[in-house]
């Protein structure tokens, strides 16, 4: 990998750092608003929104310049939907503005992959960008979960500045500030991203012309038969990961008695395996393979059901292991491995089929176009997932029947996909010998 590519790691592993911390702020932003349980999920909503009803149009502003140049203006707009949060917007219209930029962001971030690298590099390539995204995720999770403590936020709200008066008063209004400083940090490193010399033609302005470019990308892409059983893994697995992201907080709050701190930390444990799956995958799954680990999402979505049985309350009385300042509760060790295990499952099954998606997105059309493409499918899903948890948050539904109901749901579709995947191979290998008779 050469030096650019490095840079890009940088960027987007300090933007999406803040776009996981932001996520926290959020939530302890609108308990201090009192806000109804379920409107907590709908926050992941209002920031994918703008991936589905932009998807036309964030494809060809990817493409209409440098890379670089856009994942600047995109993270712009995020540290602007932070100030909107600070003065006083609701969260969730707040946090949308956020999703704008990442909407935008996101086609220029993986489509300059293609622009930089040969094929055969993007299965390493997704591995990397997957691994810092998601060790963005824990460590995002985490410095959330930390700003909003009351130790770290008592420390942040005492700081004093003469003659300036910033209004900033309350734990969550502290945090967003810090990870405003973040999205600073990226931006900077952003104008450093150089430019790959990639040009393709005129994009489109109509945004008529433009909705009729993406219907027919995203036809394309469906009808190809590689395209479609990596597209639909890669939908099932983000609509599955921001569902399972309220899953695990709700879950540490019911079944391990946590508080929305320490569920933030017990989320970034699941992250942990997501990473090291996504290593793994990058280091034992060749591109040409890449559809060997349809079975893993099964598996996964089978530990997941494992959750609904964990309790903290059927277990012994809290044993504590104490490592200086710091005590671990050996009860809790269970629980991080099960997350760790569902995250490993996650991250080795999705980076090869999100490298085989980019590839065929970048054969079949432009790079920027394949990726608003597979934002716009994925983040349907994570609408579709997060409605169907919020609603059943909003009727009282026990997490237990929730997190079966789940972990089966991505099983049976898992399962499908695969069943698909044979139907595929046995309608190519069928035209293949006829093609080999008339020759």
């Amino acid at each position: 990998m050469n030096r650019s590519f490095y840079i890009i790691m940088a960027a987007q592993f300090f933007s999406s750092l803040a776009d996981n911390a932001l996520l926290i702020a959020a939530i302890a932003l609108l308990a201090q608003l009192h806000a109804p349980a379920w409107m907590t999920p709908l926050l992941k909503l209002f920031f994918v929104l703008s991936y589905v009803l932009l998807a036309a149009f964030v494809g060809a502003f990817a493409d209409s310049r440098p890379k670089g140049n856009v994942m600047f203006i995109t993270n712009t707009i995020k540290f602007f939907g932070c100030i909107a949060m600070l003065l006083g917007s609701h969260p969730l219209l707040a946090y949308a503005i956020v999703g704008l930029g990442a909407a935008a962001y996101s086609p220029a971030k993986y489509g300059i992959l293609t622009e930089l690298l040969p094929p055969e590099k993007l299965v390493a390539a997704n591995g990397w960008i997957e691994g810092l995204t998601v060790s963005s995720i824990i460590l995002g999770t985490v410095l959330g979960g930390v700003l909003i403590s009351n130790s770290v936020s008592t420390s942040l709200l005492s700081v004093d500045m003469p003659m300036i008066t910033t209004g900033i008063d309350t734990p969550a209004e502290s945090a967003i500030l810090v990870i405003m400083m973040i999205y600073v940090v990226a931006a900077l490193i952003n104008l450093r991203i150089p430019d790959t010399g990639a040009r393709y033609v005129s994009q489109k302005k109509n945004p008529i012309s433009l909705i009729k470019d993406f219907a027919g990308c995203f036809k394309t892409l469906w009808a190809d038969r590689l395209g479609q059983i990596s597209l639909a893994v890669t939908t099932l697995f983000w609509g599955a990961g921001a569902t399972l992201q309220f899953i695990v907080i709700k879950w540490a709050q019911v079944a391990l008695h946590m508080s929305l701190s320490q569920g933030a930390i017990l989320q970034a444990i699941s992250a942990v395996g997501v990473a090291f799956g996504a290593v793994w995958a990058a280091w034992r799954i060749p591109l040409r393979n890449s559809l060997k680990v349809l079975p893993y999402g099964i598996a996964m979505g089978l530990v997941v059901c494992v959750m609904a049985f964990y309790n903290s309350d059927l277990l012994p009385n809290t044993a504590l292991m104490t490592f200086g300042k710091f005590e671990v509760n050996l009860n809790l060790i269970p629980a991080y491995l099960l997350l760790i295990l569902v995250g490993w499952l996650a991250g080795y099954f999705v980076v090869p089929m999100n490298a085989l998606l980019q590839h065929r997105g970048h054969v079949l059309m432009s790079a920027g176009h394949s990726i608003a493409v597979q934002n716009f499918n994925e983040n349907i899903s994570v609408l579709v997932m997060l409605l169907i948890y919020s609603g059943l948050i909003w009727i009282d539904a026990p997490i237990q029947y929730v997190i079966v109901g789940f972990g089966i749901t991505v099983s049976i579709i898992m399962w499908l996909v695969i069943k698909r995947h044979a139907a595929n191979q046995i309608e190519y290998d069928s035209m293949h010998l006829i093609g080999e008779h008339k020759h």
